[in-house]
């Protein structure tokens, strides 16, 4: 049985690349392969479904993925992304 992609699912995505801990080519590979061969959560099909179509284009000069995209997209999810800036140590 397949997991099963749920909004968390995306957002944990998008927060690790944020993060700098998933790279762009990365989060890219893993969008294309949720589309491909994941089964969304049926209660929020369409917006994971639209969301992580999205992001699998990532890659694409034409489409990229700034900052301004992320925000949208967690926001299409239910969420909304915050920065914090402290020293460099």
């Amino acid at each position: 049985m397949k997991d099963v992609i749920t909004r968390q699912t995306v957002v944990d995505k998008l927060a690790a690349y944020l993060h700098h801990e998933l790279s762009l080519s990365g989060l890219v590979a893993w969008a294309e392969t949720a589309f491909m061969d994941g089964e969304f959560d049926t209660k929020h099909f369409g917006v994971i479904r639209d969301v992580v179509a999205r992001v699998g284009v990532a890659d694409v000069r034409a489409f990229g993925l700034t900052w301004e995209d992320c925000e949208r997209l967690l926001q299409r999810l239910g969420y909304s992304a915050h920065i914090r800036i402290e020293a460099a140590r």
